[in-house]
């Protein structure tokens, strides 16, 4: 079992930034590939960003890219979203979750195993 915690969410402007951790406990959290989705009101839960097990690769949605970094901290079992240039439509729920297939990246919210609680982020206009 593999226990995720998020937090860093809260209110920011348009244009603003926030970062958001999960800290992982339980099984082994170097071996995980770990990833970031976010469910806004009435829609599917999307995938955001993921990093592979090693850290030296992330993949990201296209409407994030240039403006999100995830990255990990394997000594205190973190993974983090980096949320710069923040827009109305980033509100969301987000989710980290965390999945133990060779494969990578995996984008599908089926292809993980691990979930968090959510943490919630409201982007101002």
């Amino acid at each position: 079992q593999v226990q995720l915690v998020e937090s860093g969410g809260g209110l920011v402007q348009a244009g603003g930034s926030l970062r958001l951790s999960c800290a992982a406990s339980g099984r082994t959290f170097s071996s995980a590939a770990m990833a970031w989705f976010r469910q806004a009101p009435g829609k599917e839960r999307e995938f955001v960003a993921t990093i592979n097990w090693r850290g030296d690769s992330t993949y990201y949605v296209d409407s994030v890219k240039g403006r999100f970094t995830i990255s990990r901290d394997k000594a205190k079992n973190t993974v983090y979203l980096q949320m710069n240039s923040l827009k109305p439509e980033d509100t969301a729920v987000y989710y980290c979750a965390a999945q133990y297939s060779s494969r990578w990246p995996r984008i599908l919210r089926v292809d993980y195993d691990y979930w968090g609680q959510g943490t919630q982020v409201t982007v101002s206009s």
